[in-house]
């Protein structure tokens, strides 16, 4: 293993872990060496996951966690302390799908909620994450946008709203606390093979290979590449990348 991604003494806190993206990413940072913090809403899921890590010879722990609720969101981090003294790197993953309406359609209602998930739930995160943290004068954090943050896309207007938000935050906090040996920063996904990816086309599986036939690199990512990513943006690797949306896209924004 490179000692750039060696997280051998580290603990890494993971939202929305039970699935996707943010198992992966989970796996491989316990692969690199660190203690691992799975949270999601999807208790039984999340808990399974981690026994599985464990299992496997690794440290991990399950937290139950609405990152919309900011004190789930505190007793996440305070968990994570408790358990591991530290935090060292943290991938504000969790994110939902709008439902596909045009923007004069939509509610009000889907609106909050996919603002308070993949918004306000990366902010509340990130406010704790950031204040272990500072106190260590040292942690990496990624939040996951997508290259929905660099265009629009008809019918998902408060998804797209959420991760142009996102990205604004991030580069944010970046200026905020780099000086404090905090480095902030988030990938932009293109089409990855998860279930949030399918909810686009609502489930319709041939849709869903029409647009990965259409990706200049001719499928869908896989997790563990944005997994990779993410590994990296929080590596000794990356440490002069500050407040940087790193697109993983297989060439989709390249068009």
């Amino acid at each position: 293993m490179s000692t750039l991604l060696d997280f051998s003494g580290k603990v890494a806190l993971v939202t929305g872990a039970a699935a996707g993206m943010g198992l992966a990413t989970a796996k491989a940072f316990a692969e690199a060496g660190a203690a691992v913090v799975l949270a999601d809403y999807k208790v039984e899921a999340v808990k399974a996951a981690a026994q599985n890590l464990v299992a496997a010879g690794h440290k991990a722990i399950a937290v139950s966690c609405d990152v919309s609720d900011d004190a789930q969101v505190a007793a996440m981090v305070d968990r994570t302390i408790a358990e591991f003294g530290r935090l060292d790197a943290a991938f504000n993953n969790a994110g939902v799908m709008a439902r596909i309406l045009p923007t004069a359609e939509s509610t009000r209602e889907d609106w909050d909620r996919v603002i308070g998930i993949n918004l306000r739930g990366v902010w509340s995160s990130m406010k704790h994450e950031l204040r272990h943290m500072e106190r260590q004068g040292s942690g990496a954090i990624v939040n996951n946008a997508s290259v929905g943050a660099l265009t629009g896309n008809p019918g998902i207007g408060s998804y797209i709203a959420s991760k142009h938000g996102v990205v604004g935050l991030t580069r944010t906090a970046a200026l905020e606390y780099i000086k404090k040996g905090i480095r902030v920063n988030a990938v932009n996904p293109g089409l990855i093979d998860t279930q949030v990816a399918r909810d686009v086309v609502n489930g319709n599986e041939q849709a869903y290979a029409e647009i990965a036939k259409h990706v200049p690199i001719g499928r869908a990512g896989r997790p563990e590449e944005i997994a990779s990513a993410v590994l990296w943006l929080c590596s000794p690797g990356a440490s002069y990348v500050v407040g940087h949306a790193l697109t993983v896209d297989g060439g989709m924004t390249v068009i």
